[in-house]
């Protein structure tokens, strides 16, 4: 953990819930608990496997990682 007012630990979380909340949470309107968390696991995978990043050179992060191991 980092000291008070030291937010290097949480930004990858932070970055995640920002987005998570702008592209799913405020955008749809959920009638119930189930029918959200089934929108919650399709976005984390979304998220992982199908979202293409420019910084990861045009990947996703699971095809970035995967590539990354195959050349160390």
């Amino acid at each position: 953990m980092s000291r008070k007012g030291n937010c290097l630990d949480n930004a990858i979380m932070e970055n995640f819930f920002g987005l998570l909340k702008s592209e799913l949470l405020y955008l749809k309107e959920f009638n119930s608990f189930e029918e959200f968390k089934e929108e919650l696991e399709e976005y984390i995978e979304y998220y992982n496997n199908r979202r293409i990043k420019s910084k990861l050179k045009g990947l996703s992060p699971v095809q970035y990682r995967i590539q990354s191991s195959l050349v160390a």
